[in-house]
């Protein structure tokens, strides 16, 4: 089996970013707060990579369609726009987060991290069983445009 190195990368970055994210709140418990604020900035790099891997591809080649059993379609497709529907709310709950860090809004900041590391966990977790599904336990189906690879008209 040969893994698509696009789709790879970017769940990898994924998988790092929720990883750092897990790193940073254990930091912050400990009240190593350059640390977290460090392992914090790393996370969203790793996002941010993963994000312009991913829109690159989706705008330049295009998204891959569901490869598996056409009676699993349509739960495959209501599990995707879940995952879709986190990742968007992730990534804003995420920059919302970082601002208020970095503008020392701590209250609001400890109030909302919490909620947001949770949303970036659930999101990476979903975004690599999206890719296995993907990629792994099925083989991918036609490369096309995102509306057709969700929809599949």
């Amino acid at each position: 089996m040969t893994l698509p190195i696009l789709p790879t990368l970017s769940t990898i970055f994924i998988v790092i970013s929720a990883v750092l994210v897990a790193i940073g709140w254990a930091l912050v418990r400990k009240r190593k707060i350059e640390a977290h604020k460090k392992t914090m900035f790393a996370a969203a790099i790793a996002a941010l990579t993963f994000f312009i891997i991913y829109m690159s591809r989706t705008i330049f080649v295009g998204n891959t369609a569901f490869g598996g059993p056409d009676d699993m379609k349509i739960y495959y497709t209501v599990f995707l726009v879940f995952h879709i529907i986190l990742a968007t709310t992730g990534a804003v709950f995420g920059l919302v987060t970082i601002w208020l860090g970095y503008k020392n809004r701590i209250k609001k900041h400890r109030k909302i991290g919490p909620v947001t590391s949770i949303i970036w966990f659930a999101t990476a977790t979903t975004g690599v069983m999206v890719y296995l599904l993907l990629y792994v336990l099925y083989d991918g189906g036609e490369t096309t445009s995102v509306i057709k690879a969700i929809l599949g008209t």
